[in-house]
């Protein structure tokens, strides 16, 4: 054996044992940044679509989006790929966090403004209180709009550059690129592409359930209980058929994007066979997740709180839609025909999960502040928000 000195690297008493090598400061740094954005754009991203849930038509952006993550999971098999535009998030997070922050002078003068003039309305006090808001105000505002058109980064609120505000206020060209730079940042994140993703996949969905909706609905009115159970049984039934196939029908369509992937139940269960562990995790987180936000529908919301079911109903269905693609992405890569068996085994599995969903949703008729008009707010499947309002 060779001396240790000839060895080409030194010999000690660890030999093959790697000593863990320490995180620098600046790598402690970078994670702890990038899990500060990964943060601030989850929760932009979850409030951004519980706004756009709560508006006509633009809530098919939010179920186009969903659809969208879905798709994208389902066609690489990573659950990262599915948070879609989270830099973009993670930036417009970034900009109303310091801009929550800047005002915070100019909120402190404002209610020390409301207490002078509850004090002494019209007093000196409460005129120059009132002046001070207003100069407050308008610096504020100038510096949120150059911090935003010089980059929107931190340091762009942190430290102002008034002179090259200015500057840049006085340049030729300064405003239309800034409107050709907004026109190609809207253009980027394809609004019309998520548009009609939804819409499509609002239409498909509203054919498997409009039948199954209709029979409770109508079960409903029958004075005759003998006839209103048996609609509520048809009605339940075809509900059930509905809730096995349409996830992974929405799925495929978010994958392939051709509206005919809606009637091909006969794919969805071959692609519950050949993913039957995994196809029925997504099936029931999708569908035992939609469940919790039917107790918000007992009482209407009020008014001051309208948004809170909007960002329940997303912080439920998204991770859910994920999983859907995750499932479908395993069920494609598996060539190989699927088993009677297993295939018969991961739908068994399936019954009792829809059985239940079917039974909340049906029950939920008789708790919900709309009643029976409650039944079309199928959100597990429709944009993620109550149809009827709150």
């Amino acid at each position: 054996m060779p001396s240790p000195s000839a060895l080409p690297f030194p010999v000690d008493a660890t030999v093959g044992e790697k000593s863990p090598t320490p995180p620098t400061l600046a790598a402690l740094a970078a994670m702890i940044g990038r899990a500060f954005d990964f943060v601030i754009g989850a929760a932009t991203m979850i409030s951004v679509l519980a706004v756009i849930s709560g508006v006509p038509v633009l809530n098919l952006l939010s179920l186009g989006y969903l659809l969208e993550a879905s798709g994208r999971v389902a066609r690489s098999g990573r659950f990262r790929d599915g948070w879609v535009g989270l830099a973009g998030f993670t930036r417009l997070g970034k900009v109303l966090l310091a801009g929550w922050i800047a005002l915070i002078p100019a909120r402190l003068i404002h209610r020390f403004w409301c207490d002078a003039e509850l004090i002494a309305p019209d007093s000196a006090n409460s005129a120059t209180l009132r002046v001070l808001l207003v100069v407050v105000v308008l610096l504020t505002a100038l510096h949120l709009f150059g911090a935003v058109i010089r980059g929107g980064k931190w340091r762009h609120f942190l430290w102002p550059a008034p002179w090259r505000f200015f500057r840049w206020l006085g340049s030729e060209f300064s405003w239309k690129a800034s409107l050709q730079s907004f026109l190609g940042a809207l253009q980027r994140l394809h609004p019309l592409h998520f548009l009609r993703l939804g819409a499509l996949g609002f239409a498909g969905a509203a054919l498997w359930l409009a039948v199954p909706v209709l029979i409770l609905m109508t079960a409903s009115g029958f004075a005759n209980p003998g006839i209103s159970l048996l609609l509520s049984l048809l009605g339940s039934l075809c509900l059930a058929v509905s809730a096995l196939h349409l996830p992974l029908l929405q799925t495929r369509f978010a994958l392939t994007g051709r509206f005919d992937e809606f009637f091909t139940p006969l794919a969805a269960r071959l692609d519950l066979g050949r993913a039957p562990v995994a196809s029925w995790l997504a099936l029931t987180t999708t569908l035992l997740f939609a469940l919790p936000p039917y107790l918000l529908k007992v009482e209407l919301t009020p008014s001051e709180v309208a948004w809170l079911p909007n960002v329940i109903f997303v912080l439920f269905l998204f991770p859910a839609r994920l999983l859907l693609g995750w499932a479908l992405s395993r069920s494609q890569r598996r060539k190989s025909a699927p088993g009677r068996i297993s295939r018969w085994v991961a739908q068994l599995a399936a019954l009792p999960v829809v059985a239940t969903y079917v039974l909340v949703v049906w029950i939920s008729q008789y708790l919900s502040w709309h009643g029976t008009l409650g039944l079309i707010e199928q959100h597990a499947f429709l944009v993620p928000s109550l149809l009827l309002g709150h």
